[in-house]
């Protein structure tokens, strides 16, 4: 890996800890992001990464579970491949359902909250507003970035 992929696998590992996620999922991301061919084996990762295996086994596990990485395997070999997620508008669709549970959770707070104050509910107010928008407008948004893609190709 060169020096400014190896800037840019860093930068991305900063962004990610940003989150309060751990930087190792951040250098793995990061690393199959700018793989070339865009494949990985976890001892390829570990090499470029200099990091061990463990640290590695555990990013890319919770990468598989946030969506954002796949595990590929090829005919006749014994290695795991990881990669990128390759449908990138499958995941925001499946975000959806992250909206639609906050919003329901935040309606529950409400009803809990009925004769309360309004300030005591603005915050669950908010959230139940901003999400019943996303979980209206995600699909349409990911709907025309779609159609965008396939006009550009």
């Amino acid at each position: 890996m060169d020096e400014e992929k190896k800037e840019y696998v860093e930068e991305l590992a900063v962004f990610w800890g940003g989150f309060g996620m751990p930087k190792m999922q951040g250098r793995v991301m990061g690393a199959l992001l700018v793989a070339d061919p865009p494949q990985m084996t976890a001892e390829e990762l570990a090499g470029e990464l200099r990091a061990s295996r463990g640290s590695i086994s555990s990013a890319t596990r919770a990468l598989i579970q946030l969506g954002v990485v796949e595990r590929r395997t090829r005919p006749g070999e014994r290695k795991d491949y990881f990669q990128t997620r390759t449908n990138w508008s499958e995941l925001m669709h499946q975000q959806i359902g992250t909206y639609t549970a906050f919003r329901k959770i935040a309606e529950r707070g409400l009803r809990i909250m009925e004769g309360s104050p309004p300030e005591s509910k603005r915050d669950l107010e908010e959230i139940h507003s901003l999400y019943s928008h996303l979980e209206r407008e995600m699909p349409a948004l990911i709907e025309r970035w779609e159609r965008s893609r396939k006009d550009t190709r």
